[in-house]
């Protein structure tokens, strides 16, 4: 029988997950199927897409999930998201970019439209009660956020919920303007559970005694979080207003310095938008103590790269990563179990944990 975890409310009061969540091989497969299918997962954007009769195939969170996805644009402009398996013998329908009026496998033949809809089917006349609904390709709800693309394979929220407390702080950048920089995106391997990444991630309570450089930038003592039901958010604030939001006068924080807001998505997401633009951090997990994070770089104002919170953001993972690692190690003793939260500093890091137990009860 599964364990189970309990965080309890009162962040004064509660004690965080056990070392086992973390070391449990069992637990990190279930993880699977109570999170990460339960949950949203990050698409890309929809540059591939930009044509009628586009298709797209990606694999989401591989080496974990590995769900073969195909993105698509049809005759109408519309983006669907479906299954990239062939429903006669499972095999992958598109195996590249590009453009098509239909989906055609290359194993036997069978044929969809591009809303995944059954077409034909060679030396099928003779079968029975054909085609049936599952004929056609299974579709995953698809949420759009500007140029951005998010599937829930299962989802048990709504992902317009995640997404109104992000727009009332950000709903003023033009987020189609933002433009991928692969030059300043990449991927880190690092030596520890996703869980833990996140953990890290969630709170500044770090950031004097890891992050000498973004310490000097960001004003600690004003640091705040946020919380909503499955995302929280982070303020960091500085003292010089060049490197700073350019606000709008009837905006929630008009009139203070905000120089980073660091927004999180249940469960593996990050969001942080600086004045130059934004950084998407997926957390992909791979095994119990292995982790991918891939940074993705989408830059709005190219003459504020470099300055402020945003800065040598290559030089804070990998601070964090130093952190996140050392953690790893130490959480595999026999004699720690768990800690204590800081209710001025970890509510992030509460409210996370919280969801886990949540999700896995």
């Amino acid at each position: 029988m599964a364990p189970q975890f309990n965080i309890h409310k009162d962040i004064s009061k509660a004690e965080t997950l056990p070392s086992s969540f973390y070391k449990n091989h069992d637990i990190f497969e279930e993880v699977k199927e109570k999170i990460f299918l339960k949950s949203w997962q990050w698409l890309g954007d929809n540059s591939s897409l930009k044509l009628t009769n586009s298709i797209q195939p990606l694999t989401l969170l591989d080496g974990f999930l590995t769900e073969p996805i195909l993105l698509t644009r049809n005759k109408e402009g519309e983006i669907n998201c479906m299954t990239n398996v062939c429903t006669h013998r499972g095999h992958i329908l598109a195996l590249g970019p590009g453009q098509s009026k239909n989906i055609k496998c290359a194993y036997h033949g069978r044929t969809f439209d591009l809303d995944g809809n059954f077409k034909s089917m060679p030396e099928f006349e003779k079968t029975k009660d054909f085609p049936r609904d599952c004929d056609n390709l299974y579709q995953f709800p698809l949420a759009e956020w500007g140029p951005f693309l998010f599937a829930g394979l299962n989802p048990s929220f709504d992902f317009e919920e995640v997404l109104k407390p992000i727009n009332k702080r950000i709903g003023f950048l033009p987020l189609d303007q933002f433009s991928f920089d692969s030059s300043l995106s990449k991927d880190y391997l690092v030596q520890a559970h996703w869980a833990l990444y996140c953990d890290n991630y969630l709170e500044g309570f770090h950031i004097p005694f890891v992050h000498e450089g973004l310490n000097k930038v960001l004003d600690y003592g004003s640091y705040t979080t946020e919380l909503y039901k499955y995302s929280n958010l982070q303020i960091g604030y500085s003292d010089d207003a060049n490197e700073t939001f350019d606000l709008p006068k009837d905006h929630i924080d008009y009139g203070k310095q905000v120089a980073a807001y660091y927004f999180w998505v249940f469960p593996n997401m990050m969001f942080n938008f600086y004045p130059w633009g934004l950084s998407v951090n997926i957390v992909k997990p791979i095994s119990i103590n292995r982790t991918k994070v891939s940074f993705l770089t989408y830059v709005y104002d190219s003459t504020k790269l470099h300055k402020g919170a945003g800065n040598d953001i290559d030089k804070v993972e990998r601070e964090d990563e130093f952190i996140v690692e050392n953690e790893s190690k130490g959480i595999q003793s026999s004699f720690y179990q768990s800690g204590r939260f800081s209710p001025t500093r970890e509510k992030g890091v509460h409210h996370f944990q919280r969801l886990i137990a949540q999700f896995l009860n």
